[in-house]
């Protein structure tokens, strides 16, 4: 794997040779640059120089940063449809629309993705501090910042206890009968709480 030298000729141009191979590289590379700079500080042009490619192949593979990183978490989720999916309608009701979508998303997974990651930031501090910005930065922390009257900070933070605390419950835990409530179910119990971290009075 090439590495940053500061000198342009040290790096291929385009796409190497089996395209898988540059995907996979930038994988490594982003993981190594996510974890030691943050996802502010790392930015695409550092990712592909240390994975030996032209920065053009991000956008190629993975269409930006914020996919980029989602994928370096081995997340199947993409930050943008999400947003576009779940913004969108009365504010009032988008805890419910986040907990839907949220629910559809793990349950098409069987969970197993999320379980593997609840598990990996319980003992690997850099798998916490990505899955951190994911919650604050890349997608939870727009999705508040766009409703949220007051203390976006600390509504995005309570957000994410609530819906990975649900996912630890359902799917790590798989603590009965949460585990295998429907979907209406579960939207009905827990939407009301999120609303109100949301656009509520904290």
């Amino acid at each position: 794997m090439a590495t940053s030298t500061g000198d342009s000729k040290g790096r291929r141009r385009g796409r190497r040779p089996g395209g898988s191979d540059t995907r996979a590289q930038l994988l490594e590379a982003a993981r190594i640059e996510f974890a030691s700079r943050g996802f502010e500080g790392a930015t695409v042009r550092m990712i592909a120089d240390r994975a030996g490619v032209d920065p053009a192949m991000v956008n190629h593979w993975f269409g930006g940063k914020d996919a980029l990183f989602t994928a370096a978490l081995d997340l199947p989720v993409d930050p943008a449809a999400l947003l576009t999916s779940v913004l969108p309608g009365d504010p009032e009701k988008l805890g419910e629309r986040i907990v839907a979508t949220f629910l559809k998303v793990w349950d098409a997974t069987g969970g197993g993705p999320l379980a593997a990651i609840i598990q990996s930031v319980a003992s690997h501090e850099e798998a916490a501090r990505m899955m951190r910005e994911f919650i604050t930065v890349v997608l939870v922390g727009r999705v508040v910042s766009a409703v949220a009257p007051d203390r976006p900070q600390l509504r995005a933070a309570l957000c994410g206890s609530q819906l990975f605390g649900m996912g630890m419950v359902r799917y790590v835990l798989k603590l009965e009968p949460l585990a295998s409530a429907d979907h209406a179910t579960l939207v009905a119990a827990i939407a009301p709480n999120l609303q109100r971290y949301l656009t509520g009075d904290l």
